[in-house]
């Protein structure tokens, strides 16, 4: 049997911060999601002037990247390159740029997904935000 490390709420506490700070550092108003292994909802703060569509479409994010496991630019890049039939892909629902998983040893102990503005700053304040873990 193997042994795989799992988020604790400290981690997690952790990671919102550092992404909480990333965000406000560059006046950027998002909502920040963190997720377990399975795409459970751990963390969920939408910033002041967030928009409202942001509060569904960061926990997407984050839960598209644990469960597959990838960075959600990875499925962006290959249907913007003509492979729309993955767009049928199930439990997939924000294949967009800004959900990046959180990976120890090799293992997804879950993800980050950030939503509300350009999708590279979404993905730059989700890896500041699991930066705080040092991954």
């Amino acid at each position: 049997m193997k042994t795989k490390s799992v988020l604790e709420f400290a981690d997690v506490k952790a990671i919102a911060a550092a992404a909480e700070a990333e965000a406000l550092k560059n006046n950027w108003a998002v909502s920040i999601a963190i997720v377990d292994d399975g795409g459970h909802l751990l963390w969920f703060q939408r910033l002041d002037g967030a928009a409202p569509i942001s509060s569904h479409i960061a926990p997407g994010k984050a839960r598209t990247a644990a469960v597959g496991r990838r960075e959600t630019k990875v499925y962006e890049d290959m249907i913007n390159g003509g492979r729309v039939s993955f767009l049928s892909a199930p439990d997939l629902n924000a294949m967009l740029e800004g959900g990046v998983p959180i990976v120890k040893d090799g293992q997804c102990l879950g993800a980050v997904g950030v939503s509300g503005v350009k999708s590279s700053e979404d993905a730059q304040i989700a890896k500041a935000g699991i930066a705080a873990l040092g991954l």
